[in-house]
């Protein structure tokens, strides 16, 4: 029989697969090697399911799994083509009038945060896409608290940075 861990996995693996697939998308910046993320992130928990503490945040375990899968891919050098902005925002962009503008929005937001450097884009997704308290992404980012702090501090002026810079965000104003 199994142990309650590997039940807690296996019954709510399923109920994650869009946020495992979302973070993908932001560590590496492509719809298919988010794809893959997931599938691997999927088969290591499922094969280390005795690992995971019931009464434990399953997201946040499945989250720390993918963010080592991926950083194991980059330092192996598997990860082969350099991945293009546009892909990520086509794979969030849907058809349709009433979500135009909000595409529109989202493309930029998106444009703008995939700009960043690697660790601050990892830390706004994680603290602000997925609701992570800043205890939690320091935990799973394993870097003090402050450190959490101090990337949002500077990804939020990097954006703000960057939307002046913009023709939607008031290119030629006075800083």
């Amino acid at each position: 029989m199994p142990q309650s861990g590997d039940q807690d996995v296996r019954t709510g693996l399923a109920a994650h697969l869009v946020a495992l697939w979302r973070f993908g998308l932001v560590l590496s910046g492509n719809g298919q090697s988010a794809e893959e993320l997931v599938q691997a992130t999927c088969l290591r928990a499922l094969e280390r399911s005795h690992q995971f503490m019931p009464g434990t945040r399953l997201d946040r375990w499945l989250f720390a799994i993918e963010r080592s899968i991926w950083l194991n891919e980059v330092r192996a050098n598997k990860v082969r083509n350099p991945v293009e902005l546009e892909q990520a925002e086509n794979v969030l962009s849907f058809d349709g009038a009433r979500q135009f503008e909000t595409n529109i929005l989202a493309a930029q937001v998106l444009r703008q945060v995939q700009a960043l450097p690697a660790a601050l884009r990892e830390t706004v997704f994680l603290v602000y896409a997925e609701g992570l308290s800043y205890a939690e992404a320091a935990d799973m980012l394993t870097v003090p608290i402050g450190t959490i702090m101090s990337r949002l501090a500077s990804a939020r002026l990097r954006l703000a940075h960057l939307n002046k810079d913009t023709p939607e965000g008031g290119a030629g104003e006075a800083s």
